[in-house]
């Protein structure tokens, strides 16, 4: 059986942030993630872990200014010093939270940019990062998206990001496969899931189209799943969707997945 961690971004949105732990516990998680903790006291997100005993499972490092459209910096030339800052950011969350992953958002290409410096500059990034981390005993994580929903990012497809881990070179940077941007961009995720199991360090969720939960499009969710187990994953599955109607009426998914 999968290990489940709500998304506290997009799952509980009927509640504030730091009400959405109890509410995840409530319902039978034992794991949380969500993309960022920096606009929260390092303490009060302990605190909320500790009293619902969850398991902080995954946030991401710094991404740039979110609000005005950034969605991650380490493709920018440029922005070296402000993302090796994020990194220890980052990292000082990580250990006050017990969270052991982070990932990497590398960000929208900048436009006009030289393609080899930003290669270079992606690498380079990612190694600072790895080694980072290394040393923290955290796991850095990279994951592709699609670009129907961020347009022009960096990063979009399995092969690219499995080529960008061969280059950099580090034992600590691994492969987070979000089952939703996979189909958008390249479907074949069963496939791809056995391929590549020892480079994944953490999966998501979502189905297609609507990024709404399980059962709601395209994907044979009990299918995967069974097939997850049967590879040997034993990380987290991230809920990473966005509940068709409230949070609580969309967990039939699970409630019939523990029913088996």
């Amino acid at each position: 059986m999968p290990r489940f961690a709500a998304n506290l971004t997009m799952l509980f949105n009927e509640l504030p942030f730091l009400e959405r732990f109890e509410a995840a516990r409530a319902a039978g998680f034992r794991g949380v993630e969500y993309l960022f903790p920096y606009s929260f006291e390092k303490e009060a997100l302990a605190e909320r872990l500790d009293r619902n005993g969850l398991t902080q499972v995954l946030h991401n490092l710094p991404a740039g200014d979110w609000d005005k459209g950034e969605r991650g910096i380490g493709c920018h030339p440029g922005r070296e010093g402000e993302f090796q800052d994020g990194v220890g950011r980052a990292i000082e969350y990580a250990m006050a939270l017990g969270c052991r992953q982070l990932n990497c958002l590398v960000g929208i290409t900048p436009a006009d940019a030289d393609p080899e410096a930003v290669r270079r500059t992606v690498v380079d990034n990612l190694r600072f990062a790895a080694g980072a981390l290394k040393q923290a005993g955290i796991r850095l994580l990279v994951e592709p998206i699609n670009t129907f929903d961020i347009p022009g990012f960096y990063l979009s497809r399995t092969a690219q990001a499995l080529d960008l881990i061969e280059v950099v070179g580090s034992d600590n940077l691994y492969l987070q496969y979000d089952i939703y941007h996979a189909q958008r961009m390249e479907g074949e995720i069963g496939n791809t899931l056995a391929r590549n199991l020892q480079r994944i360090a953490h999966i998501q969720l979502a189905d297609n189209p609507g990024r709404h939960e399980p059962g709601t499009g395209e994907l044979n969710y009990p299918w995967l799943f069974r097939h997850i187990d049967q590879l040997g994953y034993d990380g987290w599955i991230g809920c990473e969707y966005k509940p068709a109607g409230t949070t609580q009426a969309g967990l039939g998914w699970i409630e019939a997945l523990n029913a088996q």
